[in-house]
């Protein structure tokens, strides 16, 4: 799930000093699936009784700890997008989705559905208004040009006008950025000194770099927003000039199918990404050496390893089941952490209108607030999947939850967002407590943190509602592309 964050463990102090919970964890895990209700091992809040989930052994504890424990090991440092790791990661789902029965996806060789990511890194930028040049340290750029070169003699730049844009000490600065951010094209923003923490911000993100995805058949263009913190009010001239690094990194969606039987031509999609925020370096405050610097491991065992076990171990569920009328796809996206690139390439290489109903599984590895192996979903109210699915689950005392957590808008901030825009019911099935969870985005969010009984259930249960999505004896409605908020086009 993607979102900042900042470090504030080592990965050497939690692994130690949770190696001991784990072994308690996998020690009585079988309490937790053989009893009528789960069980508290003192991970997260206290759990409500939930009734356990009955299923065959195509999903097992053992099969799923293997997975998620090698995807979030630190053999693999982080799968971050930019690194051989994550090709490392790339291979190993490819393999389990072979071994489980899938084939690879008509776009994707040998299960790996390649693209290509530009990122864009600034590098200069000089802004003179009015005859005054404006300090480097009160200037920041988002870019998706290589180069730009604006004054105020220019009326435009690629019949893109050049805009110069106010944000005053009582303004909106997040809302006046989002908006230029979704209108895209040419911006020169003038940034009331009263903003410059939020300023700071701004150029911090805005100085790693943005990222592109390259396709030669998108239509939408970028731009380009520079902010200059002034106490300037009136621009009678100006002159801006400013270049940027490219570099260009091939990234792979790794995609699976089970080929259905009265109804292949519909589909199914199972899905979850298997990127992470990779390695970062932090003072390790433990070495007599206050200033040593370590590198420490952003596992993401729980975003999203456990959501790309999920997909695998639900793939060999129905695989042996051999009774799926509709086909089934199961796609493990990279670049979600980065913008959702992965799952924007791979909604062009399908037809939105195929695809019955998308089953997006992120951040499954803790109990949530409703209780042990229990799960809600992103955008209820925008088709009427959870209600379907929830009769399903009814005779077993189930239930698929609201998303606990509106004011998030967690609809947006994982990949099931890119199909929604297209109208597919496409929704996010989680179970962490966003607002409590202290490992999120953390060096912390590791195999020791999780809670597998738990995880175990919420894959078993999502397998059990989602059959009849599968044997195709329910459609859910379609959701209105109209009302699903697009994209920034620029970062």
């Amino acid at each position: 799930m993607t979102k900042s964050t900042t470090n504030v463990m080592t990965n050497k102090q939690i692994k130690s000093a949770s190696l001991a919970a784990s072994l308690t964890l996998l020690t009585l895990a079988s309490l937790t699936l053989t009893g009528c209700n789960t069980v508290n091992l003192g991970f997260g809040e206290a759990a409500k009784e939930t009734p356990a989930v009955t299923l065959d052994e195509t999903i097992t504890l053992e099969q799923v700890t293997q997975d998620v424990t090698y995807l979030a090991s630190d053999e693999l440092e982080g799968r971050h997008n930019f690194t051989p790791n994550i090709r490392k990661a790339a291979d190993f789902i490819a393999k389990r989705f072979n071994e489980v029965g899938l084939s690879p996806a008509p776009s994707a060789l040998d299960f790996k559905q390649q693209y290509l990511v530009q990122r864009i890194t600034p590098d200069t930028l000089k802004v003179e208004i009015n005859g005054r040049t404006i300090a480097s340290d009160l200037l920041s750029v988002a870019t998706t040009e290589t180069e730009f070169n604006w004054s105020s003699n220019t009326v435009s730049v690629k019949d893109q006008p050049i805009n110069t844009v106010m944000i005053g000490e009582g303004d909106n600065m997040r809302k006046s950025l989002r908006q230029l951010n979704h209108q895209g094209g040419q911006h020169l923003v003038l940034l009331h000194p009263k903003h410059e923490e939020s300023f700071k911000r701004y150029q911090s993100y805005f100085a790693q770099g943005l990222t592109k995805l390259v396709n030669k058949n998108a239509t939408e263009q970028g731009g380009v927003i520079v902010i200059a913190l002034t106490d300037i009010s009136k621009v009678k001239q100006f002159n801006v000039t400013g270049s940027a690094n490219v570099s260009t990194t091939t990234l792979s969606n790794v995609v699976g199918v089970l080929p259905g039987k009265s109804k292949a031509n519909e589909i199914v999609l199972y899905s979850a990404h298997y990127d992470h925020l990779g390695v970062k370096p932090s003072i390790d405050e433990t070495s007599s050496d206050s200033a040593q610097q370590n590198n420490e491991i952003f596992n993401g065992a729980d975003d999203d390893a456990s959501g790309v076990s999920a997909i695998i171990n639900i793939a060999n569920h129905f695989a042996k089941k051999g009774n799926n009328e509709r086909t089934l796809m199961f796609a493990a996206f990279s670049a979600e952490e980065i913008g959702g690139f992965g799952s924007q390439y791979f909604s062009t290489h399908v037809e939105p209108a195929s695809i019955t109903a998308m089953i997006n599984i992120e951040m499954i590895g803790k109990p949530a607030l409703f209780g042990e192996g229990t799960v809600w979903m992103t955008g209820m109210d925008r088709s009427n999947l959870g209600e379907q699915l929830n009769q399903t689950l009814a005779p077993q005392n189930l239930k698929v939850y609201a998303d606990p957590y509106p004011k998030q808008n967690l609809f947006y901030r994982s990949d099931n967002a890119t199909l929604a825009r297209l109208g597919v019911p496409a929704h996010s099935f989680s179970s962490t407590q966003l607002d409590k969870d202290q490992h999120y985005h953390q060096v912390t969010d590791d195999i020791h943190s999780l809670n597998l009984p738990s995880m175990l259930q919420v894959i078993k249960m999502l397998a059990i509602a989602t059959t009849p999505l599968v044997d195709g004896s329910i459609t859910p409605s379609r959701i209105d592309p109209n009302k699903v908020k697009r994209g920034g086009l620029i970062y």
